[in-house]
This record gives C-alpha cells, structure tokens and sequence, in this order.
C-alpha cells in the first residue's frame, strides 16, 4: 500500500521517517587479504593488494553496456535522480549555495552550464561545485546505508554540467551514473568503517572516485584514460567529518562533483597518473583507511548494483536520527502530546547516533541537522522535521531548547540503524514507549515513486514556479527518453 493512501499529502513528511537499509546493522568491514589487526589495534600499515583492482574497474567502465544492467537497477537509477534533482532544486537558495555562487562568479569566463532553481549560468566545472553543494546542503539526500554514502550528489552534479557542453542523452547519461555510483559505493565498501572512523566525509572522498568515472564514460575514455581518471581523481579525494554541521559538509559533495568532472577532463587529454592509484602501496586504500577490504571492489561486478540499494530520506537531518524522530511523532500524534507535558524523552539506540549526531547544544540550524537532542525536541513542539525545523530560527526556537535538555540518548550495538526505541514520559508520571523497527524509506519500507513526487514537488514550491515544477517533474521521471540530458538543469532554472 502506498504511503499516500495512509497518509494527507501535508502528514508526509510529519510521519514519515527514513533510517537504515539492511536487517543489519552497519557492518564491521572484514579484513582482507592481508589481516588485521582489531580497530581499537590497528595501525596505518596496511598492505597493498596483489589484485590489479584499478585496471579491473577502468576496463569494467569503458566496456560495459547498457544492456547488461537490469531494468530494476534502471528504474532504481532514476528514483535516484528524481530525489536529487528536487533536493537540488530546494537547497538552492541556501546561504551556502549563495556565498559561494558570489565567490565565483567574478572569476567565471563562461556560462554554458545552468543551476537548478538559480537564473546564473557558470562554466560546467564550476556548475558541478554549486550544483554539488545546493545538493547536500538540506542534508535532505540520498544515502546507501552500508556506507552512509550519499551516491547521487557527486555523480548528478558532474553529469549535467558536463551534459550541457555536450549532446548526451538521457539513457547514456543515467547509464554513466550507474557506473559511477557503483564505483563510489564499492569503494566505500572496501574501507569503511575504518575510513569513517579516522574522520573522512565518506560522500566526498569517494564521490570524487564515481564523479570521475562516470564522466569519463560520457567522454567516451579508453582503459587507459579511464585508470588516469581514477588516479586524479585518488590525489583529489578529501573531505572531514569534523565540517558536520558547517557549510562546508556540502562543500565536500560540491569538490567531488567538480574534481571528478576535471579528472575525466584531464585524462581524456592524456593528463597522466598511477595505474595502480586505487590499490597500490601508498596508493589511496594505503592512506585512506587502516583496514579494509579489496574483495568489494571486484567481486559480482556488473552482476550486481549498488544503486540499486539506494535510500531517500523523509526528514532533512542526519538519517541516523530518522527512527528516532519517527518514534516521537508516533507517540505524540497517539497521545496528543505537548511540550509542556514532556518530563523526558529517553531513547536507546544505535551508537552511529551519539557518533554522527551527538551535537547537545546546537546554536546554527546546519549544526541542528547533527542533533538528536534538537530533532527529538523539535518535532514534539512542531510535529514534523522538515527544511523548516533545521533553520537558525529553529534552532534557537527557546520552546525546542528548553525540551532538548530532557532528551537522554543510550546507545546499544544489538540495536539496528533503522531502529530505535523512544520512550516519552508525562510531568503527569505517564509513560509511553514506541519501537520502530523499521522507519518508512529504508529498503524494508520503501518511498513509493508517488511519495518522491510529493517530496519532490514540496522542496521546488516557493523557488520555481508550479507549471515548470510540474513539467520538470516529469522530465525527470522520463530522463531515459530524453534526447538531450542537458535539457533538465536547462528547464529546472529560473529564467
């Protein structure tokens, strides 16, 4: 049943939630070939792998066709883009989009490349950094759970800028950003969660890997161009989890999106690099991570797809939070619940909670997308946690500060990442628990295309007019049959 039949269109995002892709929780990665010593006794010597992996995957890109994908990982795909284009076109108006679209523009010589929800046009290397960043910037993305990869941000932005300084069409595009979400999130497979743990934004240094692949399919690259694609773009990866909560989160997004356009570039004119970037002694894995595991990289490829797997969330924060918003909303629209009846909001659940999200006291509504003291206290006040509950006003909001201080958080590893258990009690001694087992979005209890409609059309009113929304909706769901992909950014900008 689709969640619009249970739902008013304006309860969408009041009860939907978005949390965890799996049964289980997010894995502890095996060691490969060459074992590991435990994380809490692991050290930075991490042996190369005697598999030629980047020669593998460059070959993969440049050879395999489209018909070797399956219509379900197609359909999939397309899911993907439609979300990301209406987040794109939503986050567009963000301060960070805005200083930095000010900062360039200055020092742009072209405008060939159009923005979603924007009337500036800037050249494609620059339009994949905005792009990147209007993107991410809402926190309102994609994500492929077992990574926390955030695949479509990097790959989309460098597809349609680079696809509006060229013909490409719609099924030659949404093919490239198959492949290239398939090497971001495979990479993100062999070394999470070591990478993550020593403090690496994941989406930005292994978006830059997919960004740089996809594009170079669209250029049409050989092997060999393709496996220099990959090593620019491996001498390119950055990004820091310690940004969490600043503009510079979606900043990471926006430079693996305009890195890896300027990889596929670069090699496409035999600017040269390692063969052997990916897996190589003091190649990337050798840096990135202190465990890891090669076998991802290559193993079922092209048998299987990542996008596939892919996620969208209901709630513009931090997804490790969604269950737990899901249990609040639940328990306060069953007891018509008020702030001022609130003692405490207790809640138990996994330890990427506190780990990703621990913020107690945030004081700028970026920083609120990285609270669960925030998010719990907002949507009891407010009812729902959406763009509007992640503003400065919201987070200063002295109603939502003052419940924060009752919420408590314990976390327990048995506990899935699409699970959480919230237990409000009264200033009457009235106690109400909730489970979630499984939030609305995650693999288990999916967004229907109607709900991505809804949301999609939610995040554009206000910014682009309704005709345009409309026909840039369905464009969207149409991207395989479109004769030029460069048409899309063209229709979802402002005249």
């Amino acid at each position: 049943m689709s969640l619009f039949n249970l739902l008013s269109r304006r309860d969408f995002l009041v009860q939907g939630a978005l949390a965890g892709a799996s049964a289980n929780a997010l894995p502890l990665v095996s060691p490969g070939p060459s074992p590991q010593p435990p994380a809490q006794q692991a050290t930075s010597d991490v042996q190369h792998s005697t598999t030629p992996v980047t020669h593998i995957l460059a070959d993969w890109l440049v050879a395999c066709p489209p018909s070797d994908v399956p219509d379900s990982v197609r359909k999939e795909a397309v899911r993907s883009i439609v979300n990301w284009v209406g987040v794109t076109v939503g986050g567009s108006g963000q301060q960070a989009v805005l200083r930095a679209l000010s900062t360039l523009q200055p020092y742009t010589r072209s405008s060939t490349a159009h923005l979603f929800g924007r009337s500036e046009a800037l050249d494609p290397l620059r339009a994949a950094l905005i792009t990147g960043i209007s993107s991410h910037v809402l926190d309102y993305d994609d994500t492929h759970l077992e990574t926390i990869i955030h695949p479509a941000g990097p790959v989309a932005s460098a597809l349609f800028s680079l696809a509006q300084s060229r013909l490409v069409s719609g099924a030659d595009l949404l093919h490239a950003f198959i492949l290239g979400t398939e090497i971001e999130c495979r990479l993100g497979k062999a070394i999470y969660p070591s990478h993550y743990d020593m403090g690496w934004h994941i989406t930005g240094t292994c978006g830059v890997f997919g960004a740089a692949a996809a594009c170079g399919r669209i250029l049409g690259l050989n092997a060999q161009q393709m496996r220099w694609a990959l090593g620019v773009a491996a001498t390119e990866a950055a990004g820091l989890k310690i940004m969490f909560g600043s503009m510079c989160k979606s900043l990471n997004i926006g430079r693996a999106a305009e890195n890896g356009l300027l990889a596929a570039l670069l090699a496409a004119n035999n600017f040269t690099s390692s063969d052997e970037s990916i897996e190589g002694h003091e190649g990337y894995i050798f840096a990135a991570s202190r465990q890891h595991d090669y076998a991802p990289l290559v193993d079922g490829l092209g048998q299987h797809y990542e996008i596939a797997l892919n996620t969208y969330k209901p709630f513009a924060c931090g997804i490790v939070i969604h269950p737990i918003i899901d249990g609040v909303i639940q328990l306060r629209n069953e007891h018509n619940l008020k702030a001022t009846d609130i003692r405490s909001i207790s809640i138990r659940a996994n330890p990427l909670v506190l780990e990703l999200t621990g913020k107690k006291t945030p004081a700028t509504g970026l920083e609120a997308k990285f609270s669960v003291f925030h998010s719990a206290a907002v949507v009891l006040v407010r009812g729902f946690a959406g763009e509007k509950e992640y503003t400065d006003e919201a987070a200063r909001d002295p109603q939502v500060i003052a419940l924060r201080e009752r919420v408590s958080v314990s976390v327990d590893p048995a506990i899935r990442t699409d699970e959480a258990y919230v237990t409000i009690t009264t200033t009457g001694g009235q106690t109400f628990t909730k489970h979630i087992e499984h939030a609305v979005g995650s693999l288990k209890n999916p967004l229907t295309d109607k709900d991505l409609s809804f949301k999609f059309t939610q995040l554009a009113s206000g910014i682009l007019p309704s005709a345009q929304i409309e026909k840039l909706l369905t464009s969207a769901w149409n991207l395989p049959a479109q004769h030029n992909a460069g048409d899309l950014p063209r229709l979802g900008a402002l005249a």
